[in-house]
């Protein structure tokens, strides 16, 4: 697996991209080093369907690549092998006015496998049937390692044993693993394709949002998933042992396909155990050493897994001043820091923790978001500058040790879900730290709140976990319900304010 990753893009596939193209699919099926599509297929394919055909782009170089066609599944009822759903390879067979999306090839370079890749093909895809009202996805799937089984299994005998996981198969393992169900077994499909012995399976997806032709259409939503860690303080041997629980989290709310995860405020304050026997204010600067490795890595878990990482937040030492900052890991590779700008009087007197200067929104690929790190959500003009950028979502990551202190950040964040016709997550951390010093008790329950209307919770609550236990959170959001509150809620915060009275504005 490639190391430093600067970027990932997903792009639709263009002419210039051709030369590249060649040398991956050569690279990705060694075993058929002429089966690689010509440059007038590749054309053809553009010409008749742009937004079917994508590449994903890691450093700008071509790491995988996926192409599709429109067909009308009824068609091919009794049409089996490659050469009939290409239509000869001529792609004749697509139509613009039919139901089903065909995939005509999908395939990740072997340096980039490991990065989840083929899943963020198959996310667009399903995506692009989703918006275009399709019925679903089909494609032939390969079987590469049935030719070491094929004396003493049929193809239907084999494919029931890789779905009971006593064989592995790579292909047809992650297909399943991403949803597609075997429907029939092609003989005959693929040429050249000898170690699937010549068979393939058809694979097909449905789509659920799916509605015939004759119906209206349903208003497509932007429908974004959470991801709140609510963590446990706890006593670690080292940075590798905490990062370790921190993947384990990640992998956890990405198995439920989370659009972010939300880390809280100084989830990592356990490292500081190790420097107790010195004052706060130096046990805090030790701890903040490990900053730029903890981001290093959350930015490698956003990609591996798929998702945005808020880390909560870390002390960070900057022009010799200690500071509160958290960082967006995205899952193109790419980071964003936010600072906290206002310090409580604790991290001030204790640490001499410098307050940050800088406010402003994330673009993410779910739309425009904000981070408040705890005591920040207690100043509304804050949240209110950014919902003037057009921010949607609000996350706020916490530390609080009493209920007392909980109990502020809890309503504020509510108040700033009502007023600024956003959501906002919160997460914190729950357990105690006898070996640390400052940071010795913690009290937290995250939650997801909503503006309060008819298409939101009465109580303005989305999801809320269980005070003070250990868990995940996961709440999905429809970003299209706060276009619609804002142009027609029964009260219209953002519109209704009297910018005759008053003027908020950042310096």
């Amino acid at each position: 697996m490639i190391e430093n990753i600067e970027n990932i893009d997903l792009q639709y596939l263009t002419l210039d991209d051709y030369k590249d193209l060649k040398e991956a699919m050569i690279q990705s099926y060694p075993t058929m080093p002429d089966s690689y599509w010509k440059e007038h297929h590749i054309k053809l394919l553009i010409d008749k369907f742009p937004e079917g055909q994508v590449i994903i782009k890691i450093n700008n170089e071509i790491a995988g690549c996926a192409l599709s066609i429109i067909v009308d599944y009824n068609a091919f009822d009794e049409l089996n092998s490659y050469k009939d759903i290409t239509g000869n390879y001529s792609f004749n067979t697509h139509k613009a006015d039919g139901d089903v999306l065909y995939g005509i090839d999908v395939f990740i370079k072997k340096e980039y496998r490991g990065l989840r890749l083929g899943r963020r093909l198959y996310d667009y895809r399903k995506e692009l049937v989703e918006n275009l009202n399709l019925r679903g996805i089909a494609f032939g799937g390969r079987i590469p390692n049935f030719h070491k089984y094929a004396k003493e299994l049929s193809p239907k005998e084999y494919i029931e044993k890789v779905k009971r996981k006593e064989i592995h198969d790579p292909v047809l393992n992650f297909q399943i693993s991403n949803d597609f169900h075997p429907t029939k077994v092609l003989r005959n499909y693929l040429e050249d394709d000898d170690d699937s012995n010549g068979f393939a399976v058809l694979l097909e997806w449905d789509n659920i949002y799916y509605e015939k032709k004759n119906k209206k259409a349903a208003t497509k939503k932007k429908v974004v998933r959470l991801g709140l860690i609510q963590w446990q303080m706890r006593l670690y041997k080292n940075l590798e042992e905490l990062m370790e629980q921190a993947e384990y989290f990640i992998d956890a709310v990405s198995a439920y396909r989370s659009d972010f995860a939300l880390f809280p405020e100084f989830f990592n304050a356990p490292l500081m155990a190790d420097n107790n026997h010195l004052p706060e204010s130096e046990a805090i600067r030790e701890l903040a050493k490990h900053t730029e490795v903890i981001v290093q890595k959350f930015s490698e878990l956003a990609i591996t897994y798929n998702i945005n990482v808020i880390t909560g937040s870390m002390p960070e030492i900057k022009n010799e001043l200690l500071y509160n900052v958290g960082y967006i890991c995205k899952r193109d590779g790419t980071t964003e820091r936010y600072e906290k700008l206002h310090v409580t009087p604790d991290e001030a007197k204790v640490w001499g923790m410098q307050g940050g200067n800088e406010l402003r929104t994330y673009d993410t690929d779910c739309g425009k978001i904000g981070v408040l790190i705890c005591y920040d959500s207690e100043f509304p003009e804050l949240s209110r500058l950014l919902a003037d950028e057009g921010m949607d979502i609000l996350f706020v990551p916490f530390l609080t040790d009493t209920q007392n202190g909980y109990s502020r950040v809890r309503h504020c964040a509510q108040a700033r879900a009502i007023e600024n016709e956003c959501y906002v997550a919160i997460a914190g951390s729950v357990g105690n730290l006898p070996k640390v010093n400052n940071m010795d008790i913690q009290y937290a329950q995250s939650m997801v709140f909503t503006p309060c209307d008819f298409s939101f919770p009465a109580n303005g609550i989305k999801a809320e976990a269980t005070t003070n236990t250990e868990m995940i959170l996961i709440a999905d959001v429809d970003i299209d319900l706060l276009r619609e509150l804002n142009q027609f809620g029964s009260v219209r915060n953002l519109k209704d304010r009297r910018k005759d009275l008053f003027i908020l504005s950042k310096k």
